[in-house]
């Protein structure tokens, strides 16, 4: 099983320790492994907290992309075309 490191570090700051991350989250993963993700974190927060930034936003605008009517009919007359093709 594959465990991201944005998984990780949302438990992380969550405020989970690493022992519950490692024995009640992600139990696939050893406790060195969690201990060594947090402090990747730890060591590159500027840059990773910039990157989960841009994908909460980027998951914000396409979950208010999939509600947009217009959008939804777009897709569908994309759908209609690909269809008849």
């Amino acid at each position: 099983m594959r465990v991201s490191l944005e998984s990780v570090i949302f438990a992380f700051r969550d405020g989970l320790s690493p022992e519950t991350i490692a024995a009640e989250c992600f139990p696939a993963l050893t406790l060195e492994q969690v201990y060594g993700a947090i402090a990747f974190y730890l060591g590159n927060r500027p840059a990773l907290d910039a990157y989960l930034r841009q994908m909460e936003a980027d998951d914000a605008a396409f979950q208010q992309a999939m509600h947009d009517p217009q959008f939804s009919q777009k897709m569908a007359r994309e759908r209609r075309l690909l269809a008849a093709a």
